[in-house]
């Protein structure tokens, strides 16, 4: 059985383009991979630097995932932090990756240039994912496009290991990108992100959550006239929520004309209720009660530290660190 890796930060609060783009899939393959998943705490150092912020977004994250269908029971699931191998790992790894290959990352760049404050942790952010990756002897790991340089990063730096000790160490992971999901697009319709202040919350009040759905940007087109869905960011988050039949039916209705941005936001706002109020009330028992998920965290993480301690010998032995 193939296993599945996946990470998400505990950088803000959750919202619809963490569902559909990573956190929906991951559910899915717990019924058909050996999925890895976990929460990126030491990755989100990188922004968030409140203490007290960290670990609540840490347990509301852990809450979400369990709340909209994780089971920890049919899948590894824990807290990047409690498997301190993982940075011995970034270490060793560190020594041997060259510098042309991160500078090259555009991804540093792109998050300086949005006026994020450089540090050595976002710099070397790739080389924390690829031990995230190696670690755990991932051979798939679903990514965004925005992503997928730096799980190139991780094939070179496994290959590159492997070629220098002569022997399989790590396995070689693939990247999955699903090009339907590939960016999902915030309210303002730039890819939807919590450093832009574009979400859509999944587990918020419903006057919060229409006013996010009711904010959506639209173009100035008057209801009788002809909508293009392809240009509409309304279009494409409601998709989200409806099958092939229906998008085309609503695909229909843009192009047709008499029928206003409103109209379509009440019916979205509606949609999106509904499809996550059978977990409103497991995401508020869970924060309610933190030590039932520290417990289920703890559990993850001792299931996960089998893994890691395997891969961690042999690098060890590799590398001379067992003399």
């Amino acid at each position: 059985m193939k296993r599945v890796l996946s990470g998400i930060q505990p950088s803000g609060v959750l919202h619809i383009g963490n569902y559909f783009g990573m956190m929906e899939k991951m559910i899915r393959y717990q019924e058909e991979s050996d999925l890895f998943a976990f929460i990126a705490n030491y990755h989100a150092m990188t922004t968030v630097q409140d203490g007290e912020l960290l670990a609540h977004n840490t347990l509301e994250t852990a809450a979400a995932f369990l709340a909209l269908g994780l089971d920890p029971e049919k899948c590894t699931f824990w807290v990047q932090s409690d498997v301190p191998e993982v940075q011995e790992l970034t270490w060793i790894l560190s020594t041997r990756t060259p510098m042309g290959l991160l500078e090259r990352c555009h991804s540093y760049k792109d998050k300086v240039a949005k006026g994020l404050i450089p540090n050595h942790g976002l710099f070397a952010y790739p080389v924390l994912m690829t031990s995230d990756i190696l670690l755990y002897q991932s051979d798939v790991v679903p990514v965004g496009r925005d992503q997928k340089q730096h799980l190139e990063v991780a094939r070179d730096i496994a290959i590159k290991f492997n070629n220098q000790f002569g022997e399989e160490t790590f396995t070689v992971p693939d990247a999955e990108i699903d090009d339907s999901l590939a960016v999902i697009p915030g309210i303002d319709g730039q890819k939807m992100s919590k450093s832009y202040g574009n979400t859509i919350e999944i587990f918020t009040t419903k006057k919060k959550l229409k006013k996010s759905v009711m904010g959506i940007v639209t173009d100035a087109a008057a209801v009788e006239d002809p909508k293009d869905p392809d240009t509409s960011n309304v279009f494409a988050i409601y998709s989200l929520f409806i099958g092939p039949e229906e998008r085309e039916a609503l695909r229909e209705r843009f192009k047709a004309g008499g029928m206003g941005y409103g109209e379509v936001k009440k019916e979205l706002f509606e949609l999106i209720w509904e499809r996550f109020e059978p977990n409103r009330e497991r995401f508020d028992s869970l924060m309610a009660n933190p030590d039932e998920i520290r417990d289920i965290l703890a559990k993850g993480a001792a299931k996960a530290r089998v893994a890691a301690e395997e891969t961690i010998t042999k690098v060890r032995r590799a590398t001379g660190l067992i003399y």
